[in-house]
């Protein structure tokens, strides 16, 4: 299998929004600071889309718009706008033929685990979770979440070292990084985009979830094998957590410690990968190893 090349200057990059409605305005220090990288930009049409409801244009325009980016040999990395949801609504009509033999990389997080978890799924191809269009604005790109994605696609390794959590299983490990969102990587158990987690470092994020409704998805993981032969696991942040009128009794700390009490391998809580201001790109589908103490953290691609 192929796997996409670094990326040079003048090299062609795509903005698409494959899942829910993003105003153009809201995507322009994204495209500005993907030409100060030295990229040229093709802006799709779902971008600031004339859709009247949540998504960015019918589930044939924003499939179709992503199915030609998808083929276009010349383009070398495709960016999305924001998630949401709805890939899920298109992701079994995308035809992955041409790029297969014209791979290049993807870049987003949220809905777009869908499309991470199904790249490695179906064809062990490497892709890139990280921040999307609307994280560039204000200070967003002198940041590491901003500056480091451009580090990965001109052929970087990152290493990341940070710190530490008194729920942490110390513990060394090496394995392929998958994960992404809970709800969505839960999502999509029993479905063509189901990952085999078996040896891989499982990363989850999520937001704006019910405490119980977050407990529901772990347990759904647990109960299904894919915490079983974990090689690691990495809890990033869980932001906008919200409890029901009459309490769960626990916070998300507790309900992530419960879950991994009884795993044997090394887990790290507090990750900066999420939804919010910190979110550090990292390789999905790409061997990693994971050193876990009370006092830091050490995820390191090999």
């Amino acid at each position: 299998m192929k796997i996409p090349q670094p990326l040079k200057k003048k090299d062609l990059v795509a903005l698409t929004c494959p899942a829910g409605y993003m105003p153009a305005e809201n995507a322009a220090t994204c495209i500005q600071t993907l030409q100060g990288w030295g990229y040229q930009v093709l802006v799709g049409k779902t971008l600031g889309s004339k859709s009247k409801n949540y998504f960015s244009g019918t589930d044939e325009q924003r499939r179709d718009e992503l199915q030609a980016m998808l083929d276009d040999e010349n383009i070398k990395a495709i960016f999305f706008g924001r998630g949401g949801y709805g890939v899920s609504r298109i992701i079994d009509d995308l035809d992955f033929t041409l790029f297969k033999k014209f791979p290049k990389w993807l870049v987003g997080f949220s809905d777009i685990t869908v499309l991470h978890s199904h790249l490695y799924k179906k064809f062990k191809m490497p892709s890139i979770h990280a921040q999307m269009a609307a994280a560039y604005n204000g200070n967003g790109v002198k940041t590491e979440s901003i500056t480091n994605i451009n580090k990965i696609l001109t052929g970087k390794k990152n290493k990341y070292v940070v710190n530490g959590h008194k729920f942490n299983n110390p513990g060394k490990a090496e394995g392929t990084l998958v994960g992404g969102n809970l709800t969505l990587f839960t999502n999509m158990i029993g479905t063509a985009s189901d990952v085999n987690t078996k040896n891989c470092i499982l990363f989850l994020e999520d937001i704006g979830e019910l405490l119980y409704s977050t407990d529901r998805l772990l347990q759904q993981l647990k109960r299904s094998g894919k915490l079983k032969d974990l090689a690691g696991l990495v809890f990033g942040g869980f932001t906008d957590g919200k409890d029901t009128d009459r309490k769960f009794g626990k916070s998300i700390d507790q309900i992530l410690k419960d879950i991994s009490a009884d795993l044997e391998i090394p887990v790290c809580f507090h990750f900066p990968i999420s939804h919010g201001k910190e979110n550090l790109p990292v390789k999905v589908g790409a061997k990693h190893s994971l050193t876990v103490t009370e006092k830091k953290v050490t995820l390191q691609e090999l």
